[in-house]
């Protein structure tokens, strides 16, 4: 069953609590703690980027930077930042940015939305990953207009992954952007995470680099991961739609997953961030730094009239 992890206090009383189950696990799969159901399938959604990154990234080559193999792995918020990046994606593989087929959108950020005239595929915040499959899709000799589809080689690529890193077989469903998702418990999302971490393959390894250096491009302003990745070096996490929340401690070998019942996304930062802190892998440093996420505040009038707090309680399996 679902446990409490997220509660949200409004001038002194809980008017909400968000339920939701953790994994936390080892390279090997064994799973280290809890809360909720770890068995819980979820869709892996975008926490699924820096694996499907890995398939492009291989098929590219060596021609790509660390903002290359960023933007690659992102959920970005279409800043002008991030817009320039997945154009020099998509110039350094020779793809033009009409064979883009992420549905047109304006960027996630609001300040960038407001700046530009009318949707485009471009600004949605999956086209830097969608630019890594097309370039993947160029330099192998795929057809690139059917890209997205389930039986596309490249996604026949993509599927031994998620496999060999999940260490299970994921049922497979349809993307918001249009590419195939991959359904996975949430234990074994926690297990890719730590193998990811800790893989010693050459573009795994880029991937975590490049996640490290360019924190900013995986997302961008005021996201979880971003801030997360920035304020905790050895620390890779990513954001999926629906509220999953993704992490790897690359010092500890530890993945966590984190998914909240009702898919509010605001409640997945503050109880991956507890879960990290109660497991010991933050720093004095990085808790406060990260303070304001773990206790994001609650207005009213346009004051702080509250915050949202951590409840979770992690277990132990047993031995």
């Amino acid at each position: 069953m679902p446990a409490p992890l997220v509660q949200v206090v409004r001038s002194g009383v809980v008017e909400s609590v968000h339920l939701g189950d953790i994994a936390v696990c080892d390279a090997t799969g064994r799973l280290l703690a809890s809360v909720g159901d770890p068995d819980r399938v979820a869709f892996a959604r975008s926490c699924m980027k820096p694996v499907q990154g890995v398939a492009s990234i291989e098929a590219i080559g060596g021609s790509l930077t660390d903002r290359d193999v960023a933007i690659i792995c992102s959920s970005h918020n279409g800043e002008p930042v991030h817009v320039r990046a997945v154009r020099d994606v998509l110039r350094r593989t020779g793809v033009s940015s009409d064979s883009l087929r992420t549905p047109a959108a304006r960027p996630f950020d609001e300040e960038a939305a407001a700046a530009v005239r009318r949707p485009a595929p471009i600004y949605h915040d999956c086209s830097g990953n969608h630019a890594g499959m097309l370039g993947a899709c160029a330099r192998s000799g795929w057809p690139l207009d059917t890209y997205r589809a389930r039986t596309h080689p490249h996604h026949r690529r993509v599927l031994p992954l998620v496999r060999r890193l999940a260490g299970a077989e994921p049922a497979i469903g349809v993307d918001g952007c249009g590419i195939p998702v991959h359904a996975l418990p949430i234990r074994a999302l926690a297990t890719m995470y730590a193998r990811l971490g800790g893989a010693d393959e050459d573009t795994m390894a880029r991937v975590r680099t490049a996640m490290r250096a360019e924190p900013y491009l995986v997302g961008g302003r005021d996201r979880d991961d971003t801030e997360l990745m920035a304020a905790t070096p050895d620390v890779i996490a990513k954001e999926g739609a629906e509220a999953l929340l993704c992490a790897v401690s690359l010092d500890a070998g530890v993945g966590v997953a984190v998914k909240i019942h009702d898919g509010g996304s605001r409640a997945a930062g503050p109880a991956l961030l507890a879960a990290l802190d109660q497991l010991g892998l933050l720093s004095p440093g990085a808790r406060r730094r990260l303070r304001p996420r773990l206790r994001p505040v609650v207005r009213g009038g346009g004051r702080t009239v509250g915050h949202l707090e951590p409840v979770l309680t992690r277990s132990r399996p047993r031995s």
